[in-house]
């Protein structure tokens, strides 16, 4: 195999990102015409493939910066081609998310690609890296939800319009949570390229039980009350109520009956 045709072999789409797409658009058309008999069940079905797809996107935007930064080696791992079961830690990247969506409604920080600082040179080019996962987040947040900031909600189904406000907060909480200065998250990969060489060394250690610990604080009622004021301030400044994403939230559950006043 030539240079070129390895570069085009390691970028092609993986078919099971396109399987895992392929869900998500024939369940999204299921709650869209209401063609599904269990609507619950088909809203669960999109809000998960779409969330698979998000975490999907978060790792390749990590992987694609590093390529452009100088890390090569991105692509013969399968970084670059959107397969989930490419990743380093494929159950804390996909898996783990996907049943905390199932057992608490958020959306929660995946495990990162491998990537080998060491070929990455520069500070800023090593803070674009981290960045870059969590944009990912925020960009498919606006998307969401964009019919409700543009007010074009006409004709947009109910089930639908509830579908999106909690695949919208699930982009939000995990956009917030990467983006925290916490050792092993994102937000603190942003910082640490600007920390002396002390600092990085007695925070180290520290590194792989960050992730836990944040976890464990939103077990604390004062953290998670504040911690879901953001969330739903954030939601609100981007025209999604509180109630929409709450009777989103409640149609996933599919195995639980949805309140009354959702209207579904």
């Amino acid at each position: 195999m030539t240079t070129a045709t390895n570069r085009r072999h390691e970028r092609r789409i993986s078919p099971v990102f396109l399987a895992i797409v392929a869900v998500m658009a024939v369940t999204g058309w299921a709650v869209w015409t209401d063609f599904a008999a269990s609507p619950g069940l088909a809203v669960f079905l999109f809000v998960t493939s779409a969330w698979v797809v998000s975490l999907c996107l978060h790792e390749y935007a990590h992987a694609r910066t590093a390529l452009h930064g100088g890390d090569i080696t991105v692509g013969a791992k399968g970084y670059l081609t959107l397969n989930p079961l490419a990743y380093t830690h494929a159950v804390l990247s996909v898996v783990l998310p996907v049943l905390f969506v199932i057992m608490g409604g958020i959306g929660l920080p995946g495990g990162a690609v491998f990537i080998e600082r060491g070929r990455v040179h520069g500070r800023w080019k090593h803070s674009a890296i981290s960045a870059a996962g969590p944009l990912a987040n925020v960009l498919f947040a606006v998307v969401c939800t964009a019919p409700f900031w543009l007010g074009a909600l006409d004709g947009v189904p109910v089930a639908f319009r509830f579908a999106l406000a909690f695949l919208a907060f699930l982009q939000v909480t995990a956009a917030i949570l990467n983006l925290l200065p916490v050792p092993g998250l994102d937000g603190y990969g942003i910082l640490e390229p600007w920390l002396s060489y002390k600092v990085k060394r007695q925070v180290e250690p520290f590194a792989p039980y960050g992730f836990f610990v944040v976890i464990a604080l939103l077990f604390v009622p004062a953290v998670n009350g504040a911690f879901f004021d953001v969330v739903d301030t954030l939601l609100r400044s981007l025209g999604v109520p509180e109630i929409t994403r709450y009777c989103g939230s409640q149609l996933f559950r599919f195995w639980e009956s949805a309140p009354e006043f959702c209207g579904v």
